[in-house]
Parts: structure tokens; C-alpha cells; sequence
């Protein structure tokens, strides 16, 4: 039996249209495979240019020039973007005062001053110091005049095996700048960071406190 057409449809144009292989079924087909195609090469070609200006902004793998201004002196490095500030003094600047224990941001032995903030140098790069003046305890003495809170540790006997002094003093210091009077609460607060595995906490207290009685 053959097919009886749709009421209003008319079977000769049906028939020429698939023997000339246009179908509404295949025009839609079409269509959107174009569509899929054109969109497709759209996004690659997105991704394509997102990579290239992502390449053009990258710093490295290789070393990068960068200018520190460290204890007054500005210096040139060439370090890689993934080198610390601890690791550019050291090894870079020879400033080996600044000490790095845990280099994970856990003890501040390795502390310094940005702009007079102390911070851990073990977890700040390099290239993120910007501008900013760095203090390590090298810049903290004038000349053989050493730093209130320095002297202060001497004279109070705060300190043992010497591996977290370094960042203990440039805590303590930094505490001074902004706090010239602190409570033993206030010290307390800005050593908490800094671990000492011989204890010496209770030194370190007095010798602060004794550090801002002269003027520090």
C-alpha cells in the first residue's frame, strides 16, 4: 500500500526535493553544524589570544632585574620571580643576618621590616617588595652604636642558641617604632609569632620593656 500524502501537502514537490537532497530535516542539520563550527573557532581562538597576552605579562622562568632598597642602599638583583626575599638577601646580598628556620612562615626567624611592618621573608617573593623600604637587623645599629632593643638583649641576657634572635629583635623593634611604650601584654602580642625553642620568653619581655624606658 502506498503512502498517502499529508491533507494540503503536495507529493510532487516532496519527491523533487529529495531527489535534489534538500529536506527541512537536512537544512536544520546544516545549520547547525555551521553554527557549532563557527562558535567552535570562536572560543579556540579566544583561548589562543588569552594565552598570548597571558604569556606576554609572565615574569620568567628565567631571572628578572629588580631594584631593593634594603637598610638605605638601594640594590640591583637578578633573581628568578619565584625567589623569596629571604633567599635574595642571603644569597643575592650576602646579608645572611636574616635567618631562615622553618621557611614556611611558622617561626619568624627570618623577619624583617617592609616600610616598618614586620613581616616573614621566607614567604614573601622578591618581586612583590615593590618600593617598599626593607630593615633587616643588619640596618637596625648605627654604625657600632647598636639599636636600643639590640643592646637591650645583651644587657638582659635574652638570648641562647641565636637562631630566632635576629627575628625576635626586628619584631620587638618594630613594635617600638609604632608603640614606644608598650605593657608586657603588648610585647607578648608581638612575639607571638616568633618561636624560641630555648624559652627565653621572659627576658625577651624585660629586655623590651627596658629598651622602651630608654628611649628606644
Amino acid at each position: 500500500m502506498s503512502e498517502k500524502p499529508f491533507p494540503g501537502s503536495d507529493p510532487s514537490t516532496s519527491e523533487e526535493k529529495q531527489k535534489r537532497g534538500t529536506t527541512r530535516r537536512t537544512f536544520l542539520k546544516s545549520a547547525g553544524m555551521v553554527s557549532a563550527t563557527v562558535a567552535g573557532a570562536e572560543m579556540l581562538s579566544g583561548v589562543a589570544h588569552a594565552e598570548t597576552e597571558a604569556q606576554a605579562r609572565a615574569l620568567g622562568p628565567g631571572k628578572v632585574p629588580l631594584k631593593l632598597s634594603v637598610n638605605g642602599e638601594v640594590h640591583v638583583v637578578n633573581v628568578e620571580p619565584r625567589t623569596t626575599l629571604a633567599e635574595a638577601l642571603r644569597d643575592e646580598l650576602h646579608m645572611t643576618g636574616t635567618k631562615v628556620v622553618c621557611d614556611r612562615g611558622s617561626c619568624s626567624a627570618c623577619t624583617v621590616m617592609l616600610d616598618k611592618t614586620p613581616v616573614c621573608s621566607c614567604m614573601t617573593l622578591a618581586v612583590d617588595v615593590g618600593d617598599r623600604k626593607i630593615t633587616t637587623i643588619e640596618g637596625l645599629a648605627h654604625g657600632e652604636e647598636l639599636h636600643p632593643v639590640q643592646a637591650a638583649f645583651i644587657e638582659h641576657d635574652a638570648l641562647q642558641c641565636g637562631f630566632c634572635t635576629s627575628g625576635m629583635v626586628m619584631s620587638c623593634a618594630a613594635l617600638l617604632e609604632r608603640n614606644p611604650k608598650p605593657s608586657a601584654d603588648d610585647v607578648k602580642t608581638a612575639i607571638s609569632g616568633n618561636i624560641c625553642r630555648c624559652a627565653t620568653y621572659p627576658k625577651v619581655l624585660d629586655a623590651v620593656l627596658a629598651a622602651s624606658q630608654k628611649g628606644a
